[in-house]
């Protein structure tokens, strides 16, 4: 009785309900919605996490190096980890090409949307970009999802979506870093300016995803240095300048 009672809402043949009624309209809708936003925001989502997980200091310490990076120091692949193990040269080209990755992820998602979704607030989904390519750098699909700590890549996000907050954070990492000499501490401050710089700084939209994106990014930084936050509690995490232990 129940499945003849339901069956002219759900086949949408012509003379039932469904084709005159609420349930076409979802029919209508659906594929609209599919077409014009999921499917444009997967590709963006793809494309910018993509780009984000590409290793850099995993690979310029394997061609350089010939060697892992994860296999020394603290076993990141970021621009810190490859300073101390691989020098100045090696730690400041992972930088910059961190940085530059992520700013490329928040380009290439604006991009997108303006051909893809030109009704999308572009503010929007250029903070979603930011937010796929930081967790691309920290979970990266290459490295079984073992990645950096998004500082640089992070950084990077923040100069393309907000670049006067993101200069601001970044001078309270050199003021912090001047003061403590630690790079953890330095950039979990940095990381936890950034969302108020954001909100004191950003000028024209100001899109309620965007400052989420920008908390999501900050959390999941000062996340990633749980294990620096276990050695400061400890009093064994390494200061710039420090010399290393025999």
């Amino acid at each position: 009785m129940f499945a003849f009672a339901v069956a002219p809402y759900i086949t949408g043949m012509p003379g039932s309900r469904a084709a005159h009624g609420p349930s076409q309209r979802v029919q209508r809708v659906c594929p609209h919605l599919l077409n014009s936003v999921v499917v444009p925001l997967a590709g963006i989502a793809i494309a910018a996490y993509l780009l984000g997980s590409v290793p850099t200091g995993y690979l310029l310490y394997r061609i350089f190096r010939r060697q892992d990076i994860r296999s020394f120091g603290s076993g990141n692949i970021g621009a810190t980890n490859v300073l101390r193990a691989g020098g100045k040269g090696l730690g400041a080209a992972t930088f910059v090409l961190d940085v530059l990755k992520g700013c490329a992820a928040v380009w290439l998602g604006g991009y997108l949307a303006v051909h893809w979704m030109p009704s999308a607030p572009l503010r929007t989904v250029e903070a979603f970009a930011a937010l796929c390519a930081v967790l691309g750098h920290m979970f990266p699909i290459w490295l079984g999802f073992r990645g950096g700590k998004g500082v640089a890549t992070g950084f990077g996000v923040f100069l393309a979506v907000s670049p006067w907050a993101a200069l601001a954070a970044f001078a309270v990492f050199l003021i912090v870093l001047a003061l403590s000499r630690y790079v953890s501490v330095s950039s979990i401050m940095a990381a936890i300016s950034f969302p108020v710089f954001a909100w004191l700084l950003l000028t024209g939209p100001r899109p309620p995803f965007f400052f989420v994106a920008g908390a999501l990014v900050s959390l999941l930084i000062v996340v990633k240095h749980h294990q620096n936050i276990r050695r400061l509690i400890a009093g064994t995490e390494s200061r710039i300048g420090a010399p290393k232990p025999a």
